[in-house]
């Protein structure tokens, strides 16, 4: 049997991606990003490629920050007009 250790799971690269997506989408800085969800840059560096696990609690600080859901930032297919809108 492999060592599946090293494997980042299907759902956190999904939250990374649509993380980084709706980051840039939004035309916010990782930097403006982290420091508006009260974590540092390097950990948002982290989370956004996949190297950092998060809890449900860092999830909704940066859903805050993005100003979506966290369940946007778990969904494998969305509108992404509906989310760069949001309020």
């Amino acid at each position: 049997m492999k060592n599946q250790d090293n494997l980042i799971h299907p759902i956190r690269l999904t939250f990374c991606n649509n993380v980084r997506l709706i980051r840039r989408l939004k035309d916010i800085s990782q930097e403006a990003l982290a420091l508006e969800a009260g974590i540092s840059r390097v950990y948002m560096s982290g989370i956004e490629s996949g190297t950092r696990a998060v809890s449900i609690d860092i999830m909704g600080k940066i859903a805050d920050a993005l100003n979506v859901e966290v369940t946007d930032l778990l969904k494998t297919d969305y509108n992404v007009d509906n989310l760069i809108n949001k309020k």
